[in-house]
């Protein structure tokens, strides 16, 4: 038996934090490749008349439900799912005020979790795709980063559950992204900012292995992928 090597289309590619950095950068691949991106975002006034979005809060189940919902009317469904919402809180435990660290669990990870369980039952329809967002510190832990890698770690558990227990109905990728160039640093403090040396990636670049998870032809999949620039410190 040989396996079709033909790329899948594209279609319906729902994208969380679709709105800036990552998650833009793979709304505009999506369509430049000739799927529909569709946006979910705390503001989507960038995509007025230019996709159809939903503003909602990914760390609050009950908006989630209602955005994919109401997407997935729009669309007729829903062909993929990318989950590239994410935000960090530097600093010590102790520093780092509780309910902004626990806002960091809500949107990378208990969001991705709401995410792809509101579009589950459009997915397994058609044999779907999920990409999940992880990073380079879901593999490599440092200090004062305490919220953002138990998130990310968190992310990269519930991904590789997630394929094992959807195996043969849809497909599930994990990409670990080092750091990039989006405006993801601009609200922390100096000291947690990349040095002006920095290796960090074009997001128009990663967004190119997102494109490359989603189009695998059927029966192939890319559980896990890593991209970092050659010179960059924290993979491995």
């Amino acid at each position: 038996m040989t396996l079709s090597t033909t790329p899948s289309p594209l279609g319906r590619v729902l994208i969380t934090g679709g709105s800036s950095g990552l998650g833009a950068a793979v709304a505009h691949a999506v369509a430049e490749a000739g799927g529909t991106p569709a946006i979910i975002d705390l503001d989507v006034s960038a995509w007025h008349d230019r996709a159809v979005a939903q503003a909602a809060d990914v760390s609050d189940r009950a908006q989630v439900e209602y955005a994919v919902a109401a997407i997935a009317e729009e669309l007729g469904g829903i062909d993929a799912v990318v989950t590239a919402a994410g935000i960090d809180r530097c600093g010590r435990l102790e520093d780092v005020d509780a309910t902004e660290w626990e806002r960091v669990i809500g949107v990378n990870l208990l969001g991705t979790v709401s995410t792809v369980r509101a579009a589950l039952p459009h997915l397994e329809r058609g044999h779907g795709r999920v990409v999940t967002i992880a990073s380079s510190l879901a593999l490599r832990a440092l200090p004062e980063a305490t919220a953002y890698c138990a998130s990310k770690f968190g992310v990269l558990g519930f991904s590789r559950a997630l394929a094992a227990e959807t195996a043969g109905r849809l497909g599930v990728t994990t990409l670990i992204p080092a750091g990039m160039q989006t405006s993801f640093f601009d609200d922390r403090p100096e000291q947690y900012r990349p040095a002006a040396d920095a290796q960090l990636n074009d997001p128009a670049n990663v967004a190119r292995a997102v494109l490359f998870a989603l189009q695998q032809p059927p029966r192939s999949e890319v559980r896990e992928l890593v991209i970092a620039p050659e010179d960059e410190p924290s993979w491995p």
